[in-house]
């Protein structure tokens, strides 16, 4: 599904705009900028609302009436799946948000749209999808806007925001650091494999 976007102008941050029909250019509004001060890029602190009656901007923050849906692509392999549900947990537990849900973009369930009717049937006014994936591309730019607009259909007034996906945040230097130093203990006999490898033998040295 693709529409075109409207042109929308941001002149503080909090402002709102309004509009009949919003497109699904959505990476406009969270596209990275780069602090030149300190070289390092940093995540735009506003995000696209939408809902039936149009636009809006709005800042950060997970209030009693927000819903987050963590998706990732979605496997058919059951272990991968299942390790995006004790992710959320693991995120539930750091967040303490009261409503949270994982989903799968396609090849397996909970859909987007089964989270987004758990988070409503919870209480969330607004959902919050945060792409579990690496890099922008065609499920950010086009697959999932329209797979939750599609959910938010049978939701009228229950809007939604769509984060940018993980990207060039600082913090997954030390993620994958942590991951080289660890496999690198183990296959030198001081560690036992992670949990990622535990049981399947991949982490050795290959001659």
């Amino acid at each position: 599904m693709e529409a075109s976007s409207p042109s929308l102008n941001f002149r503080s941050p909090t402002s709102r705009v309004t509009g009949r029909k919003p497109g699904w250019a959505i990476p406009e509004l969270v596209r990275l900028r780069k602090n030149h001060l300190k070289n390092r890029y940093l995540p735009l602190r506003l995000c696209l609302a939408t809902a039936n009656g149009g636009v809006r901007v709005e800042l950060n923050g997970i209030g009693d009436g927000d819903g987050v849906i963590i998706v990732d692509h979605g496997s058919r392999r059951q272990e991968s799946n299942l390790m995006l549900n004790e992710f959320v947990e693991m995120f539930r537990e750091k967040t303490k948000y009261r409503i949270l849900e994982p989903a799968h973009m396609e090849l397996a369930e909970p859909s987007i749209k089964d989270a987004f009717g758990l988070c409503v049937q919870q209480g969330a006014h607004r959902i919050i999808v945060s792409p579990f994936f690496l890099f922008p591309g065609r499920h950010w730019h086009q697959d999932i806007p329209s797979l939750t607009a599609e959910a938010a259909k049978e939701h009228p007034g229950v809007s939604f925001v769509i984060t940018a996906p993980l990207g060039l945040h600082e913090l997954l230097v030390d993620v994958v650091n942590d991951r080289i130093k660890h496999c690198l203990s183990h296959v030198a006999g001081e560690a036992d494999e992670c949990s990622v490898c535990a049981g399947t033998g991949k982490c050795q040295v290959y001659n």
